[in-house]
């Protein structure tokens, strides 16, 4: 039986992609405990930047949001919300950007936007936008970290607010976007990177305990799986004791 949590293993696998020396646009909560998981393992260099305009910022603890004081007080420095975007992100200043999403698509579209096709009277009104669209066209490559189940992994997204792959390889160069776009979904059941020669989601790795008919059921598409499929290696007792401390320290 394991000894970690199915959110700890994506957390750490999410972590571990994540180069030293590199820049990383983090959103609040799983991107946020990988990246400054990261940080405290093998990326010591890695450098966090924040929406609200806290760049280099080095939290003691998991920050509540991005407006948490902790970030500008720890930051090498705090600018605007629009310089970070148009000095910081839009020229592609950014390394790797983490998004999540309510729908997410085989060629990694992300849906944030609203359930159901009717935009003017939707199923649901999702929370929206906010930055990610930018962070999906213009960072240098965007990790997707998202629970897996066929709810939110379908075969079409119904409304595409951030770009990924479109309907397939070619597509992103097709508009003009810099950025390489989704090379790595990150789930509770395994990884997931894009085919190289069609750009669609491929299951690269399975989480140690995990079934291949499990990943299969949990996707709303006929999931292509690599030859080479692997296992993720486990959380290491060092990686976990890292993990639960960054977390304890967040506790009211």
């Amino acid at each position: 039986m394991n000894d970690y949590t199915a959110d700890e293993m994506m957390s750490v696998a999410a972590a571990r992609a994540l180069r030293d020396g590199s820049s990383c646009f983090v959103g609040i909560g799983l991107p946020s405990t990988a990246a400054n998981l990261a940080r405290r393992t093998h990326a010591p260099n890695l450098t966090l930047v924040y929406e609200s305009g806290c760049l280099g910022a080095k939290p003691s603890r998991l920050p509540l949001s991005i407006g948490d004081g902790e970030l500008a007080d720890t930051a090498d420095a705090v600018v605007s919300v629009p310089e970070v975007f148009n000095y910081w992100l839009q020229p592609g200043r950014i390394d790797v950007g983490f998004l999540g999403a309510a729908q997410l698509d085989r060629f990694g579209n992300i849906n944030t936007t609203v359930i159901g096709t009717n935009y003017a009277d939707p199923k649901v009104r999702l929370p929206g936008a906010g930055g990610a669209p930018e962070i999906a066209a213009s960072c240098g490559e965007v990790f997707i970290v998202l629970r897996q189940s066929p709810r939110a992994f379908v075969e079409r997204v119904d409304f595409i607010t951030s770009f990924g792959h479109g309907s397939g390889r070619g597509d992103r160069e097709r508009l003009g976007l810099p950025g390489a776009g989704p090379t790595l979904v990150v789930t509770d059941l395994g990884l997931l990177r894009p085919d190289p020669e069609t750009s669609e989601l491929t299951l690269t790795e399975l989480h140690p305990g995990v079934e291949l008919d499990q990943v299969r059921a949990a996707t709303g598409w006929k999931l292509k799986v690599s030859e080479s499929l692997a296992t993720t290696p486990a959380p290491t007792e060092d990686e976990l004791r890292i993990l639960r401390e960054l977390k304890k320290a967040s506790e009211p």
